[in-house]
Order: structure tokens, then sequence, then C-alpha cells
């Protein structure tokens, strides 16, 4: 493939650009000073400066792990303690999965959010924790971002950890990645609930990000230095010797709701079924899986008068609410086994 190793002066042009707004103007002597800290940093690849020795409990004790990642690591091993804790109340993770926000451009909330704050009262009632991750802060918040997946599974699965250990890259300038704090929030939750509207026949950006970057906990490494980082050909040795395919997420339950305004729902609502089954994640039956429209084929300007006067697709959304929460409840007390815990697949690819 083409090099992307830029020249000086496009580097240059690249950082400097960030630096538009005449606020800056009267800090060229600092920002020459910053450039070329980040030009020595960029022509030298340095992606984790920061990194101590992993220690016991890992293939290469030696090995220098990013001091990242291994936060990283220690906030999704606190949240599965949480997660296995009968102790603890039980959890739903709500996501929005719309990039739009009052916020910025659209000037106007999504209905998706609308639908999120719809159910997070019923969780309560049932008597669980939530926490709510709204995606659309990818589009309206200084410094968030999910950076994409950089598809190293296809490669070979081990050289996939888990967590990623593709971010933060900081000779890139890839930085800010909101997946370590996601990471914790999947782990910690008994019941996953999605709520998403279609963009042109898929689901939209912000979410399909998160889906991507989740890769990692669908047979992912937990153990980078047994392919000392990034080295593929230790990762394919490994894989050629019989990959496990650990299931990090598997076991919890999920509901979805896919709306749309003229096409495209039911589509949405299958391929994130599909793909938290192919996860290992249990659906919690057919009222939790939800898709259909709101204002079918009205106007966009009346879109949320018509959610308003739409109750049944409201009774919906409450329905999928009701019936994860259900399914986590029977779950966690032992009334409701997955008949299939025990059976291994023979393609788990």
């Amino acid at each position: 493939m083409p090099p992307t190793k830029l020249d000086r002066q496009t580097f240059e042009k690249r950082f400097r650009s960030r630096l538009a707004d005449p606020a800056f103007d009267h800090l060229q002597a600092e920002i020459a000073a910053l450039l070329d800290a980040a030009w020595d940093s960029y022509s030298n690849s340095r992606k984790s400066p920061h990194t101590r020795k992993a220690g016991p409990g890992y293939a290469d004790p030696d090995y220098d792990l990013a001091t990242d990642w291994i936060r990283a690591k220690e906030a999704i091993d606190d949240a599965r303690r949480r997660h296995d804790d009968p102790a603890q109340r039980a959890r739903i993770l709500i996501i929005n999965g719309s990039s739009r926000s009052e916020h910025t451009c659209p000037g106007e909330m999504s209905k998706s959010w609308r639908m999120v704050k719809l159910a997070e009262p019923c969780f309560y009632e049932m008597g669980f924790d939530v926490d709510i991750l709204d995606l659309s802060r990818l589009t309206s918040e200084y410094g968030r971002q999910i950076h994409p997946c950089k598809s190293c599974v296809s490669t070979s699965m081990p050289l996939c950890h888990w967590p990623c250990s593709c971010y933060p890259n900081y000779s890139l300038g890839q930085t800010d990645d909101w997946m370590n704090e996601i990471y914790p929030l999947w782990v910690a939750a008994h019941g996953v609930m999605i709520i998403a509207p279609v963009n042109w026949y898929h689901a939209p950006t912000v979410l399909k990000a998160m889906i991507d970057r989740l890769v990692c906990a669908d047979g992912g490494n937990p153990d980078p230095t047994s392919t000392h980082g990034k080295t593929a050909v230790e990762a394919k040795e490994l894989e050629l010797k019989g990959w496990p395919y650990p299931r990090h997420l598997k076991g919890r339950h999920f509901g979805i709701v896919a709306h749309g305004d003229s096409i495209g729902a039911e589509t949405v609502r299958r391929s994130l079924v599909d793909w938290l089954t192919d996860m290992e994640l249990i659906s919690a039956g057919g009222l939790a899986e939800s898709d259909g429209y709101v204002g079918y084929m009205k106007p966009y300007a009346t879109s949320h008068e018509e959610f308003d006067e739409d109750r049944n697709f409201q009774e919906e959304v409450l329905n999928v609410a009701r019936a994860l929460g259900a399914a986590v409840d029977l779950a966690r007390t032992g009334r409701l086994e997955n008949p299939g815990k025990d059976l291994k697949q023979p393609y788990p690819k």
C-alpha cells in the first residue's frame, strides 16, 4: 500500500491548521516549540511514550506495557468484579445511538434521546442501577472521539488485544479515545439496551464506531505481552496453535429499539441483534427487539410532535425496557438459564 509518512512541511501544515483561531496569533513562538516536539514524537513513532514492566501474570513479565493500556485493563477488571458480585445491584446500560444533539448544528435533541429518558425510570422502578452512554457527545463535545478500528483481527485474532491497544497513539495525535471508558460500562452491565435511528439504511456513524471497536470483546487477546505488542508473526503462531476466542461479554442480556421515518428500521434492528448474539449476548425475547417508524413519510420538522402523539410506539419502547429488566432479574436469580451456555461453536470466528 502507498506510504503514509508525512514530510516536515506537510506535518507542520496539518499541525497549524488546528490552531487557526486568531486567539492563537500571539503564541507563534510557543506553537513553534510545540511543533518541534510534536514532530520529534511523530518522526520517531513514539506511540506509547509511557510504559512499565508487565509484571507477574503475563506471558512476558519483562515486556514494557503502555500505562494507558494497564489503566484500561484495571478499569475493566474492576467492572467485572462488580458485575460478578451477587451483593451488587444489577446494572443496565442504555445507549443512545443517535448523533443528533441540540448542543451542536442540528439545534434539536434526537428522538432516540427522548426514548432513552423514557426507558430510564422504568429500570429504576425495577430496582436497577443505570448507566447512560450518549454517543451524540462524539459530535458535540470537545475532544470526545472514538478512533476507527484498525482491523488487527483480520491479520490474526490474538493481535486484537482486549482492551484495544491501538490507541492512544501519541505520535499520530490519535488521543482522547473514548473506548477505554466505554469498555467498563459494557463489562459492568447485566443488561444493555440500544436505541438508535436509521441513517441512510444503516446504523449511525457514532454507533458503528463503537461497534467496530468492540470487536476485541469477542475473542480478543487479554495479554499483549504474548504477541510483544503488535508483532503479527507471533500473533499468527498463537492463532494457528488453536485460539480459544474468549467471549468477554457473553451472557449479558440485551434489548433493541431501532426507529426510522421511512426505511431501514428492520434492517438496523436485525444487524444489531445479529452482532450482539454473535458475541454471545442473549436477547431478552421478541418484545425486547423492536423496530418501527415515527411519523412515517411525514416532514422532519414535525417529527417530535409525531412522537408525542404516538403512544403505541412509546409503549413499545417501555416494553423493551420491561422485557430486558425481567430477563436480567430472572437470570440473576437462577430462574432463566441460557440453554446453549455449555455448547461450543465449531467455528468461533
